[in-house]
């Protein structure tokens, strides 16, 4: 499933994919399969990416059961 909230954090902070992955030490290629949907990351990951676009995981991971 894409991330689309994810997505929009990113824009709303003005950050491309590339800008964002380095703050978090990881690949372009890694942002954009996460926001795809292609990719789960390691809680490690979801809280960097939390703490650079100044969001919780709940506002950026967490999912309504189906």
């Amino acid at each position: 499933m894409k991330n689309l909230r994810l997505k929009a954090a990113r824009a709303a902070k003005d950050l491309s994919q590339d800008e964002l992955a380095k703050l978090c030490n990881v690949s372009r290629q890694t942002i954009s399969a996460i926001e795809k949907g292609d990719y789960n990351p390691t809680i490690n990951l979801c809280l960097s990416i939390c703490y650079a676009l100044d969001k919780t995981l709940d506002e950026l991971f967490w999912t309504d059961p189906v």
